[in-house]
């Protein structure tokens, strides 16, 4: 088929790859701008457009495409039979879902109309689930709201971070994206009409989805660290200095103190959560100071039982 990609994060570098290897044409490849990146905000590609100069192929970056009306002209010379959308981070516009006959077909990362949104497999990993997976789609003028064409599950272990599932994830999708378009090609696959009733959104993360909130369980707090990675991670206040979470897990022992309450044992440090639930920190990095082990941190710094955090 001939098909018009569209990707950006690292998400969507396998499907693009397994397109290209079971032998479609890709005449055309849009992804976001470069974006500054790094200390020094250089100007950086995005992943898919590294994986696509790798192949040679021909990439546009617009900034909008909304109204563009010189990209509608490329895409109406090119006629692709689907335009594939991995990740792309703008909502594709009326006159593009129109285009192809076959449609635009979306890989979403969850198993829809579970987590639509922006995020679905990092908000599935810090909701604790134990098992997400990835959907083909049919896109249309809402959020991740059209008819279903395939789904695969996948486990997620329990120790798994975003990252680390995230990989599993994209080789699953790019699989179940080669199978998804030789299905509508021959015309096995009937696209099914999503249960509305059943959605839940996975919305765009932002900087405070971090802040730990000792509130909740110390397994609710692992989780959400699990999913926000690699932003926005996990972080809280020591003695009103930022102080980031680097690697924690939730403990059996029940705590006696207050939420946010530290307890020191030597060179362990607790922190008393929701519940009565413990969270022992494994790894931190106070504010403008490199990662360390909890030992170090409590060697250095010598935070004191009864002491709290997220003051």
């Amino acid at each position: 088929m001939k098909l018009v990609f569209c990707g950006t994060p690292p998400f969507a570098v396998p499907t693009l790859e397994a397109l290209m290897a079971a032998g479609h044409d890709i005449p055309l490849l849009l992804t976001q701008p470069d974006r500054p990146q790094g200390r020094g905000l250089a100007l950086a590609a995005s992943a898919v457009k590294q994986a696509a100069q790798r192949h040679g192929l021909t990439i546009e970056q617009p900034e909008k495409i909304k109204n563009n009306s010189e990209l509608r002209a490329l895409l109406e010379r090119i006629h692709p039979d689907a335009i594939i959308v991995v990740g792309y981070g703008r909502m594709v516009p009326p006159w593009m879902l129109s285009l192809p006959k076959r449609g635009n077909i979306n890989l979403h990362g969850s198993l829809l109309p579970k987590y639509r949104g922006a995020a679905p497999l990092q908000w599935a990993i810090a909701e604790g689930e134990s098992v997400s997976g990835v959907t083909t789609m049919l896109l249309n003028e809402g959020l991740d709201t059209g008819d279903i064409l395939l789904q695969r599950e996948l486990a997620i272990q329990p120790d798994e971070t975003a990252v680390s599932y995230g990989q599993r994830l994209a080789v699953i999708g790019a699989d179940l994206m080669v199978e998804t378009l030789r299905g509508v090609e021959s015309g096995r696959i009937t696209p099914q009409r999503q249960d509305h009733g059943h959605a839940s959104l996975a919305p765009l993360l932002k900087k405070e989805d971090g802040l730990a909130s000792f509130n909740f369980s110390a397994q609710r707090i692992y989780n959400r660290l699990r999913g926000f990675q690699p932003w926005p991670g996990c972080y809280t206040n020591f003695r009103r200095n930022k102080l980031t979470i680097a690697a924690a897990k939730a403990v059996t022992q029940t705590g006696d103190g207050n939420p946010g309450e530290m307890l020191v044992e030597r060179d362990r440090l607790f922190v008393t959560c929701g519940e009565r639930s413990m969270l022992e920190l494994l790894e931190v990095q106070p504010e403008g100071k490199r990662k360390m082990p909890t030992a170090d941190f409590v060697r250095g710094y010598r935070p004191l039982s009864g002491e709290k955090l997220g003051t």
